[in-house]
């Protein structure tokens, strides 16, 4: 009998601009099983396997291997259960084990039947945290007794099953066919029980055979979600936070610091829950001054801990750790948060939060989910009016509703109850390159619900597009921001008159005209199960937001002009349609200011003009939050625009278009040419 077995982990995660994570749900798994399984010394573990490759790449690795376990995600299933496949072609013994969250939830048998049914090939389904159960694996697993084994399903082909139990072959009776699923493990009270990968050294030997590699850590302090969200799987698990030991924690930051590693993703689901993260935070903090490392730290902020999340977060941007600052409410529609089961930040609350924000300097994010169930048409685009009128006014992230498997929204009766219209779109990375993918992995995106039927999504769609465009990327945002307050119209009328009132009220805006069927029939293609980005082999070779390739589109191919021109007869007809009056000068100023603004290529001097209405500080005091009264008389701005030195478009795409993103900062410094105020702009 076999004493000695060697084993092989993947989780396969995507590159970023040359990096790639550590894989760490493998080094846990392996972590966790040196410290606690009998006799450590019968296991041999191979590196594991952590980025996209040739599917016979991957088998020949692991050819050797007597257990394969894989950890997968929606961004990883498809190549994983190919490299399985293939595996077991070659070497049927291999035991094959599927874990992670694209793996069926235990309570739906009906959905693990099918996976097994669809990928014979695979061994074991692990359900929830793997810790226990890999260990129960090595364990048990290569003598076939699978039932001592926790939290794991498997297919039981034959009414007769031989294991072997220490040197000793027993027949054991089954039931003629079927599923059988053992009870699940315990879960973790003290999370002391499992080492650290990085401390523990178990990383150490695939950093030596890959010297080249850009590291990014993903790293947990804590685990479990108190909240139930129904499009989210972390709810479904234990409700009450663990939490490793502060030595365990300091001593992770030690190690990121030591090993020089300079982007840190914390996948805790809400940091700044409680007082102790702060303490983390100090501790990064401390080391970056010692040794520039690490030097980002990502969070997912806790959704109510807003004085919390505020103080961690200017320890963080005093320190330069800070990425984007995101506050997710997904939805502002009561309706739409029962039905989902979650309970937002209060409002008079998210107010606060931004006002802090905005007054120490720091911007922030807005996280906006479409579609949810009960969300309609209008209820979807007076939260996204509402949202800015709250003070958001850096950027409003859209996320397409996708089915998480072990969400509760992915239920089948969740998806009758709702009406949830799905299409399976291929999976890209949102400005990644085009890759000939062997295996390509897809998503299920929800293009409908029967609350926002499918022509209601692509108006949706079409509204959120043309805000991120005007408004987010700041093509418009200066007289928008004019006739939102002179006219009291909100955002949501502004915007669809743009899209609609204009058209029907008089003919002749072929700018606008074009956007606005672009935008529609890229909703539609979406619909249809085309992907989410529009890829352009001119611009980088890359995948665009819709808005960011419409943007590129109008400054690279020189319609801004005609665009600004088209712009001022709309806003005019809107104003008249509504009988409002606002000075022409005021507003030609409001959209002549906007354009000197953006940030543009081969600009060599910078560019002084003269106004004869206070726009500037009337804008800025609204963004800010500051009352300014709109004022006439003699304001002349010098625009720094020979400071963005770009001398072409793609280098234009990189820094400003794509790196500018989550900043906001698409607007050239503003300096008065005059003893008047001086109002700062965004840099």
């Amino acid at each position: 009998m076999k004493t000695k077995f060697t084993v092989g982990l993947v989780q396969i995660n995507s590159g970023f601009s040359g990096q790639h994570y550590f894989p760490y749900s493998a080094g846990i798994l392996e972590a966790y099983a040196r410290r606690h399984v009998s006799n450590p010394e019968r296991f041999e573990f191979l590196l594991p396997i952590y980025r996209r490759m040739k599917v016979s790449e991957a088998a020949e690795r692991l050819t050797t291997a007597d257990i394969v376990a894989f950890s997968v995600y929606v961004w990883s299933v498809r190549l994983s259960l190919a490299i399985a496949a293939e595996i077991k072609r070659c070497k049927p013994e291999t035991l094959i084990v599927f874990g992670g969250p694209q793996v069926p939830r235990h309570d739906r048998p009906w959905e693990i039947e099918g996976f097994f049914a669809e990928n014979p090939f695979v061994d074991l389904a692990v359900h929830n945290a793997g810790e226990k159960p890999f260990t129960a694996i090595l364990e048990h697993g290569p003598s076939g007794n699978w039932k001592a084994i926790p939290s794991v399903s498997f297919q039981v082909k034959n009414s007769l099953y031989d294991y072997c139990d220490s040197e000793v072959c027993l027949p054991r009776t089954f039931p003629a066919a079927g599923l059988c699923k053992t009870e699940l493990a315990q879960p973790f009270t003290d999370l002391s029980e499992i080492p650290s990968p990085y401390v523990s050294g178990v990383f150490d030997p695939l950093m030596a055979a890959n010297p080249g590699e850009k590291w990014i850590v993903l790293w947990e302090t804590d685990r479990n979600c108190p909240f139930s969200c129904t499009f989210c799987g972390w709810g479904i698990l234990e409700k009450k936070p663990v939490f490793w030991p502060m030595e365990h924690v300091f001593k992770d930051v030690d190690w990121f610091a030591d090993h020089k590693i300079r982007f840190v993703f914390c996948a805790n689901a809400n940091f700044f829950l409680t007082d102790r993260d702060l303490e983390i935070v100090q501790h990064v903090v401390e080391r970056k001054q010692q040794t520039g490392f690490p030097q980002f730290l990502s969070v997912q902020d806790a959704k109510n801990a807003a004085g919390r999340v505020f103080n961690g977060r200017m320890i963080m941007d005093k320190a330069k750790l800070n990425t984007s600052v995101v506050i997710s409410l997904q939805s502002v529609d009561p309706v739409t948060l029962e039905a989902v089961k979650r309970k937002n930040i209060k409002s008079g609350a998210y107010r606060e939060l931004q006002r802090r924000f905005r007054e120490a300097g720091i911007e922030t994010m807005t996280d906006i989910m479409l579609p949810l169930p009960e969300q309609t048409y209008d209820t979807f685009t007076s939260g996204v009016s509402e949202v800015i009128e709250s003070g958001q006014h850096n950027r409003i992230n859209l996320n397409l509703c996708a089915m998480v498997p072990d969400a509760e929204m992915s239920h089948c009766n969740q998806m009758a109850k709702y009406g949830l219209e799905v299409a399976r779109t291929r999976i890209v990375n949102i400005h990644g390159q085009v890759e000939d993918e062997e295996v390509p992995e897809m998503q299920e995106l929800v293009i409908a619900t029967s609350a926002m039927p499918r022509g209601d999504w692509v108006r949706a769609f079409v509204f959120i597009q043309m805000v991120e465009l005007l408004y987010f990327d700041k093509l418009l945002q200066i007289p928008i921001v004019l006739v939102r307050k002179l006219a009291d119209l909100t955002y949501r009328e502004i915007t669809e008159f743009f899209l609609e009132d204009a058209f029907c009220l008089r003919d002749g805006f072929p700018i606008f005209s074009w956007i606005r069927d672009f935008l529609r029939e890229k909703a539609k293609n979406i619909q249809g199960g085309c992907v989410e980005y529009v890829h352009s082999s001119e611009w980088l070779n890359a995948y665009w937001p819709t808005h960011e390739f419409l943007f590129i589109e109008l400054a690279a191919r020189g319609k801004l002009w005609a665009f600004y021109r088209e712009a001022e007869e709309i806003f005019f007809t809107l104003l008249k349609k509504h009988s409002v009056t606002i000075e022409k000068s005021a507003l030609n100023d409001a959209i002549h200011l906007n354009e000197n603004l953006l940030k543009l290529p081969f600009k060599t001097e910078d560019v002084t003009i003269q106004l004869s209405w206070n726009v500037w500080e009337f804008y800025r005091g609204v963004v800010t939050g500051k009352e300014v009264q709109l004022e006439s008389g003699s304001f002349s701005f010098r625009i720094n625009q020979s400071s963005v030195r770009l001398n072409s478009w793609g280098d234009w795409c990189r820094e400003v278009v794509w790196f500018q993103n989550k900043s906001g900062a698409y607007f050239c410094g503003v300096q008065p040419t005059e003893d008047v105020a001086n109002f700062v702009g965004h840099y």
